[in-house]
């Protein structure tokens, strides 16, 4: 049985791998330059990764200074929320259960942080049946839909309650 890898806090010596990661699945998530990373992560509520960036996830809370158009969708529905900007596995990383540990991690900070709720998205146009199939296990719900970047792209929202 494989040993299970630490999660750890992003560093600023984990920006280049996380560049790459996350520029390598530019379309289900959006391209970054290394400024706008740098940026990201200093405005994230919670950034960690696991092992040599096997995997990473950003969120935000309500008061980050981000424009996405749906970290901006939640923030007009809900005065206090933690939204999962995006979440990545390496492609040899993958089946080693490292994105739910990442979302159970997760949801044990907001919770003690003292926030009721975990929202994300997941493209409806390019679908993503897995993405849809994993968010429903964890107890995500379907809370609305757009069309967002001038008709390219549809996408699902979904809300997961944090309870003790």
């Amino acid at each position: 049985m494989r040993e299970l890898l630490p999660i750890e806090r992003v560093s600023p010596t984990d920006e280049a791998a996380i560049l790459v990661l996350n520029n390598e699945h530019a379309a289900e998530l959006s391209w970054l330059e290394p400024e706008r990373l740098s940026f990201l992560i200093r405005e994230a509520f919670y950034t960690r990764r696991i092992g040599q960036i096997e995997a990473f996830i950003m969120c935000f809370d309500q008061d980050a200074r981000y424009d996405s158009p749906n970290f901006l969708w939640f923030r007009q529905r809900y005065p206090r929320f933690v939204y999962v900007d995006r979440v990545v596995v390496s492609a040899a990383a993958r089946g080693r259960g490292h994105a739910r540990r990442l979302y159970e991690d997760l949801f044990a900070q907001v919770l003690q942080a003292g926030y009721t709720i975990v929202t994300c998205e997941v493209n409806a146009d390019p679908p993503n049946p897995a993405s849809d199939a994993f968010h429903a296990a964890l107890g995500f719900a379907e809370v609305g839909d757009a069309v967002i970047h001038g008709g390219e792209k549809a996408v699902r929202y979904y809300a997961r309650p944090i309870v003790d």
